[in-house]
């Protein structure tokens, strides 16, 4: 079997020349995936409205759906607004839920898009719509799926908007890995800050993933949310921080083969990479699904092991 893997690269948000923000970087992954062989490729489903609405004010999920959203909140999303905007977002979304679902029938999957964690309850900002990650824990929980969730979230920038919408709720635990003075500078109170120094390099920062896992196996969650981004490679413009290739990918492993090891269903989200070129931003992204779907492989041979005993 192969590691699943949604995308919505399929659905193109129409953005300005000079635009900051890497759209090509999705496609480009998925097609460096599918040159190697080995993974499950789905077209991520658009989220329902309902599904939205148990996480985001009824008013601005209408407003967004509809094109009647006010100049001031689509300025703080980064994005124009556009019908292919909106069906990229329901798609991303979608994508989370998705790979939550199937993580939890098979213990890994992901999404190739993802990891929004900067839209609120009633607004996005930071090229974040709605809050995929928050949205997927609600329909779970709602269809009695899951009852407890961590987000383990190492994006260099702080999952502000998750850490608020989760702030008191006891049975999601949510950690956020940041650069202190990078994006949001108003931070919010996730359960498990870490905050690290511009600059910070590979052994600073792989010093403090060893205490994450701990808080989060030891939260006895039913399914981890891994937010991966890879803006904290040295050569990205809005990252501050300076770890190489090999530090992330050192990072992946510590992650995915905590939740191998204590057998913890895994869901991962894309989340930021804005490298200039895009080339190292897509090889790190492409880096951490190779490592998932190492500890795919190995968590479904130890699964055949014990039917077979």
């Amino acid at each position: 079997m192969s590691l699943r893997l949604y995308y919505c690269d399929n659905y193109e948000i129409p953005l300005p020349p000079g635009h900051k923000f890497p759209m090509r970087k999705y496609k480009m992954l998925r097609e460096a995936l599918a040159a190697e062989g080995g993974y499950d490729f789905r077209e991520s489903p658009l989220a329902d409205y309902e599904s939205i609405a148990l996480v985001h004010d009824q008013s601005y999920v209408s407003a967004f759906l509809s094109g009647d959203i006010a100049p001031a909140v689509i300025r703080r999303i980064g994005f124009p607004w556009s019908v292919g905007l909106v069906r990229r977002t329901l798609a991303s979304v979608g994508g989370t839920i998705s790979a939550a679902e199937h993580a939890l029938r098979e213990g890994f999957s992901g999404g190739l898009a993802g990891g929004t964690h900067h839209a609120f309850r009633s607004e996005g900002a930071g090229f974040c719509v709605f809050n995929d990650v928050a949205v997927a824990i609600a329909s779970l929980r709602v269809r009695g799926l899951i009852h407890r969730a961590c987000v383990v979230d190492l994006d260099v920038h702080q999952g502000d908007g998750t850490a608020k919408l989760f702030e008191d709720d006891s049975d999601v635990l949510t950690i956020s890995v940041h650069g202190k003075n990078n994006f949001p500078f108003r931070k919010q109170f996730s359960k498990l800050d870490i905050d690290l120094p511009d600059g910070a390099g590979d052994s600073e920062y792989l010093a403090v993933i060893p205490s994450v896992l701990e808080r989060a196996i030891a939260f006895g969650p039913d399914i981890i949310f891994y937010q991966s981004g890879v803006d904290g490679l040295v050569s990205d413009k809005l990252g501050r921080l300076a770890l190489t290739h090999e530090g992330l990918q050192r990072r992946d492993r510590m992650v995915l083969e905590a939740c191998l090891d204590y057998g913890v269903p895994c869901a991962i989200t894309l989340g930021g990479g804005y490298s200039d070129p895009v080339e190292p931003t897509v090889e790190a992204h492409a880096n951490t699904f190779r490592a998932a779907a190492e500890c795919y492989s190995k968590y479904t041979s130890a699964l055949k092991n014990i039917l077979n005993a």
